[in-house]
């Protein structure tokens, strides 16, 4: 912020256009390749010859030209990298590496299936197809979490793998498919390993909070994750809320912010208070870890608090214009690293907007010190917004307000948070106290993440990449510019007030949902599984399976008034079936919680079994034969008809085979409730002689191709129900099982184009009504190079129905 007794002046730009300039030519030659950034560096090397143009051009032109340069040089070199040929075939290889980065946990789609790492890495040599090279390059390890999880940055290690090609523009050389621990595994720098001793003191004074706020308090304060829990994760991203758990230029800012602010109190020399900043702003890097990513953020961070700490404030635009130009020649990769554009964006927003809103408050009487707390956080959200949005493809107006809540509690928990760990190795209790101290802050920010999440379709659709980067940036400069109008504030208001008092009522319970007499829902919970079927007591229901994540069935369970759950069933222990079982008991009274005769993957079945803990309610085990009973609601448990208790985990397709069936008799019908058995489990069941006949098919697997014609044309359904997610990458549904359907007058119902879909008893028969408004496809890491689809089914479905068939059901609503 600016010195107390500084006069405010316009910031020196000067450098600016250099550093975009810089940035447009590397992103040219990342993206198009080293021909593009040839034809840049010529064209940039023309204009800084024309002496005619101003000097800030000039200079403009001359750095475009060295970024130019120095990228083309770097994909020259990754072009023509003898491990490029390698990765192309396939090959096996054997690779040393020194890790630059912490190991980044993958999110599996199916539970209990081995946990998986990202590591970025330096090659220092390779071995495949009877060839070794002493070479450098980069390299991205996909490798089991079990020895590679716990390793730091800095340290060497030989990994065997298959390469691939890689996918990414960021002069990545291949990609290595892990096989195995780490061999030969060198050990960590020294600060490494002390950073890890006060990180380790930090998680175990957290300990004295409950679960969720002493996982959180790691991330808040040093970027360490690894203790929150699930719920706490999705809830934070949910609420726009990541932001605070990566380590960026705001977590200096605040942790410099405070050594100045107790040096002013102090009345110390402004070069005293420079040099202490930098030693808190070295030692956080060394606690966070001295990552790429910590050392940017620093690099951001420092040059921007010293110039300010120095009293000249017009220092820090150049100071940062000059950082950016520095790492970008220095690291040309940088320029699509998202990560990168966040520490620029936010740092800039510390210098362009921080102080300018701080004297505001300060002029209204707000003591500085809070002032400059509150503002750090605020402007930091605001001008990454756009990023983040691109990146996401969706903008939660939510976040706006659950970051203002958050922004009174950032800073002292992050501080208390460094506190605990500097102070872990001397007392464990005084780094205890300090956690103890952060707790409120920090269980603020828990409430507010859980609240924030709560509220359904909170997120709305937005155009991804740089056209919606823009779209949202030049949003925001139109509601910046009126709201400095005399009266744009007053009719901006008005405005945004009007839309909330449309648009936010009908996001939460729109008209007419849930429909009355409704029986049957099949929730939007994205590329998972979320029925919920309804008992003749009000606010009470059966709900089968659980969804991927926590918020999506808990915000539908909240939607239909479902207080308490007679029973939840989990036909098997896949993530996209499980996940969303903590949101499902969040608040409610369980009657039990059902599991069928496959307990693998074993560690989703321990899951399970503590959410039940915690929740208060039984595990039970659900057998073929078993009838259950509920006012106006019986279900028959008609498979798995034979469960091997022996299967391989890791064989997804023989514990989709192990997914209960069952047969639910509802005031609207006959509904089969399949889990995600494939063409085997499908079998059995017709061999056996099972009574699969239904009104209602709740499809298989997501509308997989393993679906048989003997399967469906036992069920002989008049309505099929598709629980699948939006743009998932597995092709769910297969678009000739979902067109052999229509054609057989078959009335189809997917939750990635209707929402929630519910099937309603009418006069004449069942109704299907869907409530619009679904889920906005999920963004994943685009598939490594050379990845292959799925196989074909051993033959296609034509629909070869029988005659006779149930007349289509009368729709209402969509």
């Amino acid at each position: 912020m600016t010195a107390p007794d500084e006069p405010r002046r316009p910031p020196d730009l000067r450098l600016v256009p250099a550093a975009l300039a810089a940035w447009a030519a590397v992103l040219a030659g990342l993206g198009l390749g080293p021909l593009a950034g040839a034809v840049v560096t010529a064209l940039s090397a023309g204009a800084a010859w024309n002496r005619r143009s101003r000097p800030r051009w000039l200079a403009a032109a001359a750095c475009a030209a060295a970024a130019g340069l120095v990228v083309t040089a770097h994909g020259i070199l990754v072009a023509q990298h003898p491990l490029r040929a390698a990765a192309e075939a396939g090959a096996a290889a054997t690779v040393r590496v020194v890790l630059g980065d912490d190991p980044r946990p993958i999110r599996n789609a199916v539970a209990g299936e081995q946990a998986q790492v990202l590591v970025d890495a330096v090659l220092e040599r390779a071995q495949a197809r009877d060839s070794t090279w002493d070479t450098g390059g980069r390299v991205l390890l996909i490798a089991p979490a079990p020895g590679w999880a716990g390793l730091l940055p800095g340290q060497a290690v030989t990994a065997d793998g298959l390469l691939a090609p890689a996918g990414r523009s960021d002069l990545t050389v291949a990609v290595l498919r892990v096989r195995g621990p780490p061999r030969e595994v060198a050990a960590p720098p020294w600060w490494q390993t002390g950073a890890g001793a006060l990180r380790t003191g930090l998680r175990d004074a957290a300990t004295v909070l409950p679960q969720a706020p002493a996982g959180l308090l790691p991330g808040l304060a040093v970027g360490d994750t690894g203790a929150m829990t699930a719920e706490v994760e999705d809830d934070f991203r949910a609420a726009g809320l990541t932001h605070l758990t990566a380590v960026s230029g705001a977590n200096l800012a605040i942790v410099a912010g405070a050594v100045l602010a107790l040096l002013r109190l102090l009345r110390a020399d402004p070069r005293w208070a420079a040099g202490l900043s930098a030693a808190a702003v070295l030692g956080f890097v060394v606690l966070a870890r001295p990552s790429p990513s910590v050392v940017r953020a620093a690099a951001m961070g420092a040059v921007v608090l010293l110039a300010l700490a120095l009293g000249r404030g017009r220092s820090a635009v150049p100071a940062l214009a000059a950082a950016v130009l520095v790492l970008l020649l220095a690291d040309p990769a940088l320029a699509v690293d998202p990560g990168f554009a966040l520490s620029v964006l936010a740092t800039a927003a510390l210098v362009l907007l921080a102080p300018g809103w701080a004297a505001a408050l300060v002029r209204r009487g707000v003591p500085r010190w809070v002032a400059e707390v509150l503002v750090v956080p605020a402007a930091a959200f605001l001008a990454t917004a756009p990023v983040v949005a691109g990146l996401s493809g969706q903008v939660a107006p939510v976040a706006v307000l659950a970051n203002l809540l958050a922004v009174p509690a950032v800073a002292p928990a992050t501080v208390l948070g460094v506190l605990a760990a500097v102070v872990s190795p001397l007392s464990p209790q005084a780094a205890q106290a300090c956690a103890w101290l952060a707790g409120p802050a920090v269980g603020w920010l828990v409430e507010v993440a859980d609240r924030a999440a709560a509220i359904p379709r909170a997120a709305l659709p937005w155009p991804d990449g740089v056209a919606g980067m823009l779209l949202l940036a030049a949003v925001l400069a139109v509601l910046v510019l009126f709201w400095r109008l005399p009266r744009g504030r007053a009719v901006l208001v008005a405005v945004l007030l009007g839309l909330a008092l449309v648009l936010v009522p009908t996001r939460l319970a729109p008209p007419g949902w849930p429909p009355p007499g409704w029986a049957v829902v099949a929730c939007d919970v994205g590329q998972g599984d979320a029925v919920v079927l309804a008992t003749g007591e009000p606010g009470r229901g059966v709900l089968v399976d659980a969804g991927p994540d926590t918020g999506p069935v808990d915000a539908c369970l909240d939607r239909l008034g479902i207080r308490s759950l007679a029973l939840v069933v989990l036909s098997h222990l896949h993530a996209d079936h499980i996940g969303g079982l903590d949101g499902a008991l969040r608040g409610r009274a369980v009657g039990g919680i059902a599991v069928g005769p496959v307990r693998a993957p074993h560690r989703a079945l321990a899951a399970v079994a503590h959410s039940a803990t915690d929740a208060g309610a039984p595990l039970v085990a659900l057998t073929v034969g078993q009838r259950l009973e509920w006012p106006g609601l019986v279900l028959e448990v008609l498979g798995p008809r034979h469960p091997d208790p022996y299967l391989d985990p890791d064989d997804g397709t023989a514990v989709n085979d192990g997914s209960l069936v069952l047969r639910a008799a509802t005031a609207a019908g006959t509904v089969l409730l399949t889990g995600d058995v494939e063409l085997a489990a499908q079998a059995d069941l017709v061999a056996a002689g099972a009574d699969l006949h239904a009104e209602i098919l709740k499809m298989p697997h997501h509308g997989s191709r393993y679906t048989s014609v003997e399967f469906l044309n036992a069920v002989a359904p008049r309505a099929v129900l598709v629980s699948v997610g939006a743009g998932n990458t597995y092709r769910h549904p297969d678009p000739g099982l979902i067109g052999g359907l229509e054609r057989a007058g078959i009335d189809v119902r997917r939750t990635d184009l209707a929402g929630d879909s519910a099937v309603v008893a009418g006069g004449g028969g069942i109704e299907l009504v869907t409530r619009g408004d679904p889920l906005p496809a999920r963004r994943r890491r685009a598939p490594v190079s050379g990845s292959r689809a799925p196989p074909a089914p051993p033959r296609s479905w034509r629909a070869p129905w029988r005659s006779g068939r149930p007349a289509r059901p009368r729709r209402r609503g969509s």
